[in-house]
């Protein structure tokens, strides 16, 4: 997600020529030493392979490359909310913070395991800030990041309980299977729709008695599951195309998944709002307020900000988890 500038072979032999003295159309150089310096360079860029480390992506070092790699935005915004979902159901902070922690470690693996598994994908499209894609760490230790956090993530889960780490193991094998198989299918939805609703049950199980959640937050978490799919994917629809990959938003098309977009995200408002028993209060309209708007407002202003719709769908989720809350979390 964070930007890294890097130089490609093409700039390096542009800045080849113009050190040496090249003339400004680039095409005769000034003398033979510039001559010179211009066929080294063009014999580095014909001799490098296409998915060689850019210069510029050895500024980061390898831990923080690794920090990177575990895609930390979506990782801690997953962790946020299930810490949220786990205080407000009333666990209690030791108990909270074993759920934290379980979701946390569940995350890291996942996240991992993508860059590593799309590592040579990445450097064919030219994706800027995957560290394991652009040298800053080698794929090789992403992937034993990514076991080691996996390893750890069972043994958290199950102390959680064993039929809430198993609702939970589960999501975060949807997800492993998600990076290695099923991105590429027409089942690309079904890793994000059972993670999301998984992960209320898991942290209502984890409570006095194990109690099911309300039906309606499980409904909900599975909607903004599809509706994450949809707005991540969004941007790279082209790219991912063009490399082969055929998930559901890339068989929509741009168009398509940005026209079905805001369903999802209303739709889990909706349910969260005239679920429970009794009339929809002044929180449930705010939210669907607020959600229509972001629903809305995040697709159309895609071509503007790549991550436009992404930030609408966090938007939505964000009003969502206050009404959830206000409501009585995932209780049953």
């Amino acid at each position: 997600m964070d930007a890294t500038d890097g130089v490609s072979p093409a700039d390096a032999v542009t800045a080849g020529a113009d050190a040496a003295g090249a003339d400004p159309a680039g095409t005769v150089p000034a003398n033979a030493a510039g001559a010179r310096a211009v066929a080294a360079d063009a014999a580095t860029a014909r001799a490098m392979p296409a998915d060689a480390v850019p210069v510029g992506s050895m500024r980061r070092g390898p831990v923080v490359g690794l920090a990177l790699a575990c895609h930390p935005g979506p990782a801690l915004a997953v962790t946020a909310l299930a810490c949220a979902l786990a205080l407000g159901s009333g666990l209690g902070e030791p108990r909270s913070a074993l759920v934290t922690v379980a979701v946390l470690t569940g995350q890291l693996s996942v996240g991992w395991c993508n860059d590593a598994y799309d590592a040579r994908r990445d450097a064919r499209a030219g994706r800027r800030g995957k560290p394991a894609a652009d040298g800053t760490v080698a794929p090789g230790t992403v992937w034993a990041a990514g076991g080691v956090a996996l390893a750890l993530c069972v043994p958290l889960s199950l102390a959680c309980g064993i039929l809430a780490g198993t609702v939970h193991l589960a999501a975060v094998a949807a997800a492993w299977l998600y990076n290695l198989r099923l991105k590429a299918t027409a089942l690309s939805w079904l890793p994000y729709v059972t993670g999301f609703a998984a992960l209320p049950a898991a942290v209502a199980l984890s409570g006095p008695g194990g109690g099911w959640p309300r039906w309606w937050t499980v409904a909900a978490g599975a909607l903004l599951g599809f509706a994450a799919h949809l707005a991540d994917t969004l941007p790279d629809i082209a790219a991912d195309r063009a490399d082969g990959i055929r998930g559901l938003p890339h068989r929509l098309g741009d168009a398509g998944t940005r026209l079905l977009l805001p369903l999802p995200l209303l739709g889990a408002t909706a349910v969260l709002a005239f679920g429970p028993p009794g009339p929809v209060d002044a929180s449930g309209v705010a939210a669907l307020v607020l959600a229509g708007g972001a629903a809305l407002v995040g697709p159309a202003f895609g071509h503007r900000w790549r991550k436009a719709a992404l930030a609408g769908a966090v938007a939505v989720a964000a009003a969502d988890l206050a009404l959830l809350l206000a409501r009585g979390a995932t209780g049953s």
